[in-house]
């Protein structure tokens, strides 16, 4: 009898999709209670081959693919969620591997009511060699990058607003409804705020563990971020209450050099604040470089790291501004 159904939306991870199934096969939890629902967002790779590669040879854990026609995350876990069988909802990423007790512990906490959505940390990997695979990786998981993000680095558990990927009981989508489809990015954060509001919580266990595959090049961390803060900002239009102040502090920064970039056009004086505050900002970013270059022996990231963190900083905050522009001219149209 199934009693937990993985679910994983997906779109061309032939690099990672084996690597996910081979940490699920290996699970301390009984394959013959599982099963992996895969919503492939029409795949033009080989994802789908590695897919069928392991399926041939690994028989006792149950793994399907559905097609995601409309190529979305959250519409691929809807349409996974509708097609699961297990009284445990678990989500996982195409480009993750889980500790080999992932799953007893998920459903361990969740058995022990201790949230209604529980989740755990990440352990961020490169998914190359070269310098700026490297120095992502170190980026996507130091406080200056991601602030307080606690499901970087967490080392307690406790009650927080959000956790990647996330477990729960079937029974919590009839109460609080499926993922919206109408966010493309942001969706679990969404979600969990929809939880909270309901009157539900949150759980963060460290024992929870995860290996994530951070972005490769710094032209895929801008697309990333970007998407992040745009769709960010859309769903603060309607649960502002959700916005922390690590999201806060990217949006100002760049709303601030614009704002002193164009008195300074006016007021000469103004062009101090701006190399003020870039000196500060630069020093900050460089200070951040030399102490991940020393305590990791790696050169690189000394360079690295900063062009890493900056492009998310900058991305994540443009991104949200022209997000809330948009919003408020399509507002003001729309009165």
């Amino acid at each position: 009898m199934i009693s937990v159904s993985i679910i994983v939306p997906c779109y061309n991870e032939e690099r990672t999709i084996h690597l996910l199934l081979e940490a699920l096969v290996e699970q301390d939890y009984p394959l013959e209670e599982m099963e992996v629902i895969i919503a492939d967002g029409l795949s033009t790779d080989q994802t789908r081959d590695e897919i069928d590669r392991f399926r041939n040879n690994h028989s006792k854990l149950s793994v399907k693919v559905i097609d995601n026609e409309k190529r979305t995350i959250p519409a691929g876990l809807n349409k996974a969620i509708s097609n699961a069988t297990g009284n445990f909802i678990i989500r996982l990423d195409a480009h993750s591997m889980p500790e080999r007790d992932y799953i007893s512990n998920c459903v361990k906490d969740l058995t022990d009511g201790l949230g209604e959505n529980v989740g755990g940390i990440w352990m961020i990997r490169a998914s190359g060699t070269n310098i700026w695979a490297r120095s992502i990786a170190v980026a996507a998981s130091h406080r200056l990058g991601v602030g307080d993000a606690s499901y970087r680095y967490a080392e307690k558990s406790g009650y927080v607003d959000t956790v990647p990927f996330g477990a729960f009981k079937r029974n919590l989508i009839k109460e609080i409804g499926p993922f919206d489809e109408t966010l493309l990015t942001n969706e679990d954060y969404e979600f969990n705020a929809r939880i909270r509001k309901n009157g539900g919580k949150i759980w963060l266990d460290p024992s929870i563990r995860s290996t994530y595959f951070a972005r490769s090049t710094i032209a895929e961390l801008a697309q990333q971020y970007w998407r992040y803060g745009y769709w960010k900002a859309r769903m603060l239009r309607r649960y502002p209450r959700t916005l922390r102040w690590r999201q806060l502090l990217p949006p100002a920064f760049v709303l601030s050099l614009i704002l002193f970039g164009i008195l300074a056009l006016v007021i000469p004086l103004t062009k101090w604040i701006i190399i003020l505050e870039l000196t500060i900002y630069i020093l900050a970013l460089v200070i951040a470089g030399i102490k991940t270059a020393l305590a990791k022996g790696d050169i690189g990231l000394l360079i690295g790291v900063p062009v890493a963190i900056a492009t998310m900083h900058i991305t994540w905050g443009s991104a949200f501004l022209w997000s809330m522009l948009q919003q408020l001219v399509a507002g003001r149209n729309n009165g």
